[in-house]
């Protein structure tokens, strides 16, 4: 057997800039994120989606079962689609019916099985479900999409191409629920089955079949099949809000684990001396594809479109660098990387995602680390000393904060009795912080801090001293280790944007097109470019940054 040789690689960004909120507010989605980690194993294993059932009426409301063989086990989706009044039509949290709902079922279920979960399915949170039910979903149709497609297809034509473009999805989910909601299986069942061994596999895996099943709906009730390039443009859209934000905090080794293998493949692809002919013409391409991208790239609010109109401007400053002279030089992706330091960060950001694409045989691989299998706890340190000698190295930032300031204070965050779901709340004008979610891990550093002794003491003795501590020396302890783990801003301050960790998120998800609705809720796009289920095997992973007829 070989030894490994670790290619070789520049220094790791720091922490203190990759984890501040604005710039994991401008990630762009790349190679390593989970739902292209998905469609290259479904190409690798030559995935084939068969249709075992389908009782859909001409008006497209019934259920259909797609089941697709993958890493040695059978998965299926379980559709539902049902009639809903224009009354109950919300992407809110609070809705309690929606156009459709899913299960991700594990195996092949039987008649009692489709019978059970068309029952339960479409009550969501209301059901409960069993270890057979892999993932609970739920969408609702982009009205003005799918009803002008099925009208089109009606009249034997293609679909207004713009439109298609400008929306790209006949469906968006409004929740994709994975590890245990509701009665469903823990994420254990599956975490070392092949190809379900990284985050958020089988949730992928759900929104890529139901994107299948939003094709294959649209044409049944439309009596037409859609051209083959306007359907691998329609996507799966996505209504995602603050239940999300608390996840990157709640679960630091993910995050770091995350965050280390992007910015690991970054600083592999740094250390390339030289680009070849083929490489450069790649650089070349993948820059224009996403001017291209940005172009396409439309939201109604007028703060985000202008933000993505300067990035769009910007770009053409890289396009300019890219000449001859700057791409044959030594280290010629360092010094593009080195330039965007005095631009903004969106831009940097998207360069970063695009040198990444460029270096598949350099990146892929590491996509095996970002799960955190073994779930540990941090090991801890030894006495009081050690614990500041880590809390002032690595939270310096959260020390020089006055946290009894109105401004750095201002919110709260919560969870819903009604929904069970996080909320963030405005600690002087509304009630409920007694029951304040713990996610004020800035402030309870510097609380630590403060209690720190002069005299060193072992840490299991200060905290019998201080048992309201233990949350923040897990949290030095952990940074000690998984430098990546923490989100180097004040959670809790009027200034905290929820939008900035969703799109960190979702950028790891695969999201584009974000279309924030405000800075606590965003719709996306997923899947858009994706290849379509009999298109694995035919350059099933060239659709970073979608663009229109690619």
């Amino acid at each position: 057997m070989k030894d490994f040789i670790s290619p070789p690689q520049a220094p790791l960004r720091p922490p203190a800039q990759v984890m501040r909120l604005s710039r994991m507010g401008a990630m762009f989605p790349t190679r390593l994120s989970f739902l292209r980690t998905l469609t290259r194993f479904l190409a690798t294993e030559k995935a084939q989606v068969q249709r075992q059932s389908w009782e859909i009426c001409a008006n497209g409301f019934g259920h259909a079962v797609y089941s697709v063989d993958l890493g040695g086990y059978t998965y299926s989706l379980v559709a539902v689609s049902t009639e809903l009044a224009p009354e109950d039509r919300t992407d809110r949290v609070i809705a309690t019916a929606w156009d459709t709902a899913y299960v991700l079922y594990d195996g092949v279920p039987s008649h009692d099985e489709i019978v059970r979960i068309c029952q339960t399915a479409p009550k969501q949170e209301a059901a409960r479900f069993t270890e057979r039910d892999l993932v609970l979903s739920r969408a609702n149709k982009s009205l003005r999409l799918f009803s002008h497609v099925v009208d089109c297809l009606r009249a034997g034509q293609q679909p207004d191409a713009a439109m298609v473009r400008d929306i790209g999805y006949l469906m968006r989910t409004t929740a994709v629920y994975g590890n245990g909601k509701f009665g469903i299986a823990d994420r254990g069942v599956i975490d070392t089955r092949p190809g379900m061994s990284g985050p958020f596999m089988a949730e992928m895996l759900t929104v890529w079949l139901i994107r299948h099943f939003t094709h294959d709906l649209v044409e049944h009730v439309g009596q037409g099949r859609l051209d083959r390039n306007l359907k691998r443009h329609l996507g799966i859209g996505n209504s995602t809000g603050l239940g999300m934000a608390p996840f990157l905090v709640n679960h630091p080794v993910l995050l770091n684990n995350w965050m280390l293998v992007r910015e690991t493949a970054l600083a592999r692809v740094r250390a390339v001396r030289a680009l070849d002919a083929a490489q450069t013409d790649r650089l070349m391409q993948l820059a224009h594809r996403a001017a291209q991208h940005l172009s396409e790239w439309h939201v109604p609010d007028a703060t985000h479109q202008a933000r993505i109109d300067r990035l769009c401007a910007d770009w053409a400053r890289v396009l300019a660098w890219l000449t001859p002279d700057n791409t044959s030089a030594d280290f010629a992706i360092e010094s593009l990387l080195g330039w965007s330091e005095t631009q903004s960060e969106d831009l940097q950001e998207l360069l970063v995602s695009l040198v990444i694409e460029l270096f598949p045989e350099l990146v892929d691989g590491l996509t095996e680390c970002m799960a955190d299998p073994l779930q540990a706890g941090p090991a801890p340190l030894p006495d009081t000393e050690a614990l500041r000698v880590v809390l002032e190295a690595d939270f310096d930032w959260a020390l020089d904060v006055n946290y009894l300031a109105p401004e750095q204070c201002r919110q709260f965050w919560y969870v819903s009795a009604a929904k069970q779901e996080p909320r963030l709340g405005n600690r002087f004008e509304e009630a409920g912080a007694d029951l304040e979610s713990p996610l004020d891990i800035a402030r309870r550093i510097k609380s630590l801090h403060a209690d720190l002794p002069a005299a060193s003491m072992d840490v299991c003795s200060f905290l019998h001293q201080h048992p309201d501590h233990m949350l923040a020396v897990t949290r030095v302890c952990l940074a000690n280790q998984h430098p990546y783990a923490e989100i180097r801003d004040n959670l809790i301050a009027e200034t905290c944007l929820p939008i900035d960790m969703l799109r960190c998120k979702l950028s790891f998800f695969g999201a584009s097109k974000f279309d924030p609705k405000s800075d606590r809720w965003t719709r996306i796009t997923l899947c858009q470019g994706a290849p379509l289920a009999d298109e694995l095997d035919t350059g099933a992973d060239d659709w970073w940054l979608p663009v229109f007829g690619q």
